[in-house]
């Protein structure tokens, strides 16, 4: 499963060229399936800077295979191991979310195309797997 994460999303919606932007592109070319995790659907929302944006952000998110954890209790609990484990070896994540998207890909067996360092980071002390270069 490919995993798509916020910061791609926002530059695709910018558009911004970028590696992970034309690698979306295509994905989605080549229709292959790619999920979005719920909590990148708030943070897109909570960007918008208008009811127009709002309303065709929203269209769209519908339209997407949304990734929720299967049991959101131990999802978040790995999600936090992921951050002390980071901090505890001296590797600064600058967001939480970012431990909670990597901890789901992880647990959907996923890679997550993504734009954002801090994954790279992540990628150090899991088993997390990336399909952007940094």
């Amino acid at each position: 499963m490919i995993v798509v994460d916020t910061s791609v999303l926002i530059d695709l919606f910018r558009g911004h060229i970028t590696s992970p932007v034309n690698r979306l592109k295509q994905l989605e070319r080549d229709q292959v399936p790619y999920a979005i995790p719920a909590v990148c659907c708030q943070e897109l929302l909570q960007g918008a800077k208008d009811e127009r944006e709002w309303s065709l952000l929203e269209q769209y998110l519908e339209t997407q295979e949304i990734l929720l954890p299967e049991d959101p209790w131990k999802t978040h609990v790995a999600a936090a191991r992921l951050y002390y484990t980071c901090r505890r070896q001296g590797i600064t994540v600058r967001s939480t979310i970012d431990c909670l998207i990597a901890q789901l890909t992880i647990e959907h067996d996923g890679s997550l195309l993504h734009d954002d360092a801090d994954y790279e980071k992540l990628r150090a002390v899991s088993p997390l797997r990336t399909l952007s270069e940094q």
